[in-house]
């Protein structure tokens, strides 16, 4: 049985269905694009249908300030508000659109104040702990030590600047030994060529050598899969064979950060890390910009709060009347 069913009303499980099918068809939106408009979607279905609200035609501008209310004193961030409310405007939209609706009730809402938070950082010896984590004393699995593949994850990750997903989509074919780079799949099914450090090039070369082919070989096990190949010509394998998802990738930042006594620690500190540390070493935030494959550098920004303890002494050595 379809939970969002058992929660909605019919008419607003049909709306909802067709409106994420709306995304994927016609708007080309990535899958994790159009599960987070679901998960919003699903919440302000929920509300008006405890409202009353079990129609299109039938919801006002109070029963969605009424919703938005209660997303704040939920202890949402004013962000993750105003990413619900971007969902319920363009559902709004969209029903306009097919006439679902005669009038817009989300024209009069006010998007809350948003505020940017500093996104966590760890400084270089930190990071420094936390790939070098990976031990050779860690249990092989399948013939394979998952130890060099866990610390070419990590050498990756801070060097590229890879989000959880993109490690995991990233194909044997992305790899670019010559440029020292990899192409790299990001949201909205975007490419960008982003570099690889030396120290990224030797683990991931290691992996390649020592480690993935054994992954490769259980994935294609007759007894187990009827010689069917599972890795899909990706790169980084799980010891069953299998493309390496981004859960599992969250699990080993995690395991690695505890390891090394690091607390809240996820695969995006990695990606703030690399971001704040080319910023501190001087680097232009265009280049940044297209380094972590934003569409917007306001996004980029956020990273330039890292060197304000350079501020002081740039100022110094830089104006005429310091």
């Amino acid at each position: 049985m379809d939970p969002v069913g058992d929660t909605i009303g019919t008419r607003w499980k049909q709306h909802h269905d067709a409106f994420l099918g709306y995304l994927r068809v016609e708007c080309g939106m990535a899958p994790a694009t159009i599960e987070a408009y679901g998960r919003d979607l699903r919440r302000l279905l929920i509300d008006l249908t405890e409202s009353g609200a079990d129609t299109p035609d039938g919801v006002t501008p109070q029963h969605l300030a009424g919703h938005i209310a209660r997303l704040g004193r939920d202890g949402l961030s004013g962000a993750t508000v105003a990413r619900h409310l971007a969902t319920i405007r363009v559902f709004f939209r969209w029903l306009l659109a097919r006439r679902e609706i005669k009038d817009n009730p989300t024209e009069l809402l006010l998007t809350p104040t948003r505020w940017k938070r500093v996104p966590g950082v760890l400084s270089p010896g930190q990071m420094r702990r936390l790939v070098e984590a990976p031990a050779p004393s860690d249990k092989p699995a399948a013939g394979a030590p998952l130890w060099v593949r866990d610390r070419a994850i990590l050498e990756l990750m801070y060097s590229s600047g890879l989000r959880a997903s993109e490690v995991g989509a990233i194909g044997l074919t992305d790899v670019l030994d010559t440029l020292g780079a990899l192409r790299v799949l990001g949201k909205g099914s975007k490419q960008r060529l982003v570099p690889m450090g030396e120290p990224a090039q030797d683990w991931l070369g290691r992996y390649l050598d020592e480690c993935r082919p054994a992954l490769a070989a259980r994935g294609r096990d007759p007894a187990k899969h009827g010689g069917k190949l599972l890795d899909q010509g990706r790169v980084f394998l799980t010891k069953s064979g299998r493309p390496i998802e981004r859960v599992r990738v969250w699990q080993i930042v995690k395991k690695y950060a505890a390891r090394s006594g690091l607390a809240d620690v996820h695969p995006h500190t990695l990606r703030h890390s690399f971001a704040t540390h080319l910023l501190a070493g001087g680097a232009d935030l265009r280049v940044v910009q297209e380094l972590l494959g934003h569409a917007d550098i306001t996004t980029t920004q956020i990273y330039t709060h890292v060197d304000q303890s350079q501020l002081k002494t740039m100022h110094a050595r830089c104006h005429p009347r310091a």
